[in-house]
């Protein structure tokens, strides 16, 4: 059972080792704080900056408490004297009266932790601030950069806990191509498609892919955007000329992998390849999807094929597998995709490409057959029989205000 450390129990704080010193008065000056010791510090009249040790050991403790209950009126500033506080390179402000602050040095990447339940009382809210991309603001509050190529998140100010300092995304790899190879072609996969849940920054509808997935925390540091492109499709007609897969959309620590391809025709039939999302099949197997597999599943499988000359197996989508062929002349309808509206307005994305013959678009960018391309920036599959695959997307969102 943890103590809530208030005003009124602070007291028990002797309890748990904390050595307090002398009430500090502010008088517009600074001190420097010793490992272990805890610091009641009077602003009536002024305010103060207490300075953390300069080369803390693993598990030092500082803590530091309102003697007078007027850190609202003057503040304490707490000076991280050259090392990191919740990994960012600024000092901490505390700004609310009987604030509480517990701090225990962890190491060089984190530095000082908060750990007390009475700290984030004290924190003045702080916010990230963050340059790349095309940048918007929905629902007042929030911002979204948003990717359509590579380029770079840069974050000037990563926030604290009290304001914001997890950012929520949506990474789309690029589709796979469809094959052609005269006789009918399969369709191709779907980019990957990872997503958080959206509770960092306005709890937006996700799709059902970003359920419990949490938001990712960010640095005062530049992190590159990798955009996958979409798989181009072979030329045709050759045997057994498979499409290309995508390429894979990279933000941070998370990694979407290219849609697969779809195959092309031999006369003894080929699966399609595996990805994100799978390619389509001629009478061999659909790709496997979700490959590298991930939790919960970037993608799925594309489908076979019913017949060897006149249909070939559809690409999966995000949301579902490539649509087995419903007969020997018709294609298989690509996979369908998932909605998200991370960006302020609801969009589906990440649907698979159709099987030739005339095999339907995925919804969520698929390209129909014979040769329809995926939607650019849908990380779609192209359809089969000649259609290429359609680049990814990369979408950041967080709390920039109050």
């Amino acid at each position: 059972m943890t103590t809530k450390i208030t005003e009124k129990n602070v007291s028990n704080l002797a309890n748990v080792g904390v050595e307090w010193q002398a009430v500090i008065t502010g008088a517009g000056s600074s001190s420097s704080a010793t490992a272990g010791k805890g610091y009641f510090i009077n602003t009536t009249s002024n305010t103060h900056t207490l300075n953390l040790p300069s080369s803390p050991n693993i598990g030092d403790t500082v803590t530091v408490k309102d003697y007078a209950g007027t850190f609202a009126t003057n503040s304490v500033t707490v000076g991280r004297n050259g090392n990191n506080i919740e990994g960012n390179t600024e000092d901490i402000v505390l700004s609310t009266n009987f604030a509480v602050l517990e701090l225990v040095y962890i190491d060089s990447t984190k530095g000082w932790i908060a750990t007390s339940t009475g700290a984030e009382q004290g924190l003045a809210p702080e916010y990230i601030s963050a340059t790349g991309g095309t940048v918007s603001t929905v629902n007042t509050d929030y911002k979204v950069h948003t990717f359509t190529g590579d380029g770079c998140f840069v974050v000037a100010t990563a926030g604290n806990a009290v304001g914001s300092n997890t950012v929520d995304y949506l990474v789309i790899a690029g589709g796979g191509g469809g094959g052609n190879s005269g006789p009918p072609a399969g369709g191709g996969g779907a980019g990957g498609y990872r997503e958080s849940s959206g509770a960092a920054s306005g709890c937006y509808t996700a799709s059902p892919l970003g359920a419990c997935v949490s938001a990712l925390p960010v640095s005062a540091t530049t992190y590159p955007v990798t955009v996958g492109s979409g798989g181009g499709t072979a030329p045709g007609p050759a045997h057994p000329a498979f499409g290309n897969p995508g390429t894979p959309s990279v933000f941070s620590t998370i990694t979407s992998t290219g849609g697969g391809h779809g195959a092309g025709y031999t006369g003894i039939g080929n699966c399609g390849g595996f990805g994100g999302s799978g390619g389509g099949g001629t009478s061999g197997g659909g790709g496997a999807g979700n490959t590298p597999p991930v939790s919960p599943p970037q993608g799925n499988p594309g489908s076979p094929s019913s017949g060897p000359f006149s249909s070939a197996g559809a690409g999966g989508g995000a949301g579902g597998a490539g649509a087995c062929t419903p007969g020997p002349s018709t294609g298989g309808t690509g996979g369908p995709g998932v909605s998200s509206s991370i960006t302020g307005s609801s969009v589906e994305r990440g649907g698979g490409g159709g099987g030739a013959n005339n095999g339907g678009a995925g919804p969520g960018g698929g390209g129909s057959a014979p040769n329809g391309d995926g939607t650019a920036n849908k990380g779609g599959g192209g359809g089969g029989n000649g259609g290429g695959g359609g680049s990814g997307f990369v979408v950041i969102r967080y709390k920039f205000q109050n």
